[in-house]
């Protein structure tokens, strides 16, 4: 008989009214799009939600510069519009402007990470779900494509804590050069990142890194595996190299924890992304992931049609909770997002062609499961004094009638507009 694993989800109101700009792709309301169907489909009533607290400078600063978190802290996007030439050694551009809130909305998302993989160390969860995080481009002193705070980072930072090793997985369409960067030359971390990286109009895919011979550094090098691909894999092909690569990384590497970023830009249909996968494959990637039975953290990322992020972190939220959901979506705030389907289950026709050959599939699953088999076994690391946990305040948790209550007519003001536009015809909820 099956033992039920404890789930911790991390979701907060706040995440409304956050707004990165009138033309940007990253719209934080997909996460209260996501968690409205949670809460249509009652998953929360198999999770223990919890409203994230504001991460703590000192936890911030466990991996970014002081000077970085100072700047995020002090600058206004008033002080950024008058100041725009100061501002760009930190990153802070087009691509990652600053916004009203921008500071809470980092500390927020990076405490949800934080706490998962605390009360994973404490058992105190099996899984922990934080769909705000994710922000995996973000370096040490320097926002990047969209990200500011790099939560994954702290996340595993918070597990070796209390495991030699650490497996980081990301599934999103863009290379997770932010959290390899920071592990490269450490073998208790392993990255394995699938990503696109092709010339595109004559320029890289953003981030242009995480060719098959980025492998790591010193002491880490073979313990960063990329998996480039090129535009328009299926689903069939995905998981062809997803499932035999991450087994010999669990053979080979044996970690105590699992990071697994599950960007949905890598989903067909996506307004930035260029794969092919289907909603049942994105998430057999996460059942798959969690078969392992290890304390697994589960994060965000990328994903750029809202409708689809919120179906596909929806069908995931219910896969790691062990529940079958309806194709038809229930009633619920957003609902006039989703037509004309109004299903979980949407029909969008590959956008691009399948250039992966067979054959060049083949050769990047032989390079690095050979690359795995030339590792020595799972590095040991002998924890002597184990670092001090993350100084959290009392866990706030919300019963779903709370939950019901704080979520009840609350869309901010920019939100309703377009609700209020799609319900009368006035603009496309496919890319509202």
């Amino acid at each position: 008989m099956s033992v039920k694993n404890k789930i911790a989800y991390f979701y907060d109101n706040d995440y409304t009214g956050y707004y990165y700009g009138p033309d940007h792709p990253m719209k934080p309301q997909r996460i209260a799009m996501t968690h409205q169907l949670v809460l249509g489909y009652d998953l929360h009533k198999h999770m223990d939600v919890y409203r994230p607290r504001l991460a703590q400078y000192d936890e911030l600063t466990a991996f970014h510069s002081e000077d970085f978190i100072t700047m995020l802290r002090d600058t206004t996007p008033e002080l950024q519009k008058a100041h725009w030439d100061s501002y760009l050694k930190w990153g802070i551009e087009y691509d990652c402007p600053i916004f009203h809130g921008l500071f809470r909305f980092c500390r927020q998302y990076a405490a949800a990470s934080i706490d998962g993989a605390y009360k994973l160390n404490h058992g105190q969860a099996d899984i922990a779900i934080n769909w705000a995080g994710g922000l995996h481009h973000a370096k040490k002193s320097e926002a990047s494509g969209f990200c500011y705070i790099n939560d994954c980072v702290l996340g595993i930072l918070e597990l070796l804590k209390h495991h030699p090793r650490v497996l980081y997985i990301d599934i999103d369409i863009h290379h997770g050069d932010g959290v390899e960067e920071a592990f490269y030359t450490t073998d208790r971390v392993m990255c394995v990142s699938f990503h696109l990286k092709q010339e595109w109009g004559g320029q890289p895919f953003f981030p242009g890194t995480g060719g098959l011979d980025e492998t790591g550094e010193y002491q880490g090098k073979g313990y960063s595996l990329n998996v480039p691909l090129v535009q328009g894999i299926d689903t069939e092909q995905y998981l062809g190299l997803f499932k035999p690569i991450m087994s010999k990384v669990m053979e080979v590497f044996q970690p105590g924890a699992i990071v697994l970023q599950c960007g949905a830009d890598s989903l067909v249909g996506d307004r930035l992304g260029m794969f092919n996968l289907t909603l049942e494959g994105h998430a057999e990637a996460v059942r798959f992931v969690k078969a392992f039975g290890l304390p697994t953290l589960v994060l965000g990322g990328g994903g750029y049609t809202k409708t689809t992020v919120a179906r596909a972190w929806t069908l995931e939220t219910a896969v790691l909770c062990d529940q079958v959901v309806e194709d038809a979506l229930p009633q619920q705030t957003y609902l006039e997002y989703f037509s004309p389907e109004y299903r979980l289950n949407y029909n969008r026709r590959p956008s691009w062609p399948n250039q992966n050959k067979k054959e060049e599939v083949e050769r990047i699953k032989v390079t690095l499961l050979q690359q795995l088999q030339q590792l020595q076994g799972a590095p040991g690391f002998a924890m002597k004094e184990r670092p001090p946990d993350a100084l959290l305040p009392e866990f706030v948790t919300e019963d779903e009638d709370q939950v019901h209550q704080r979520l009840k007519g609350y869309v901010k003001t920019h939100f309703e507009h377009n609700l209020k536009c799609v319900e009368k015809g006035l603009i496309d909820p496919y890319n509202a």
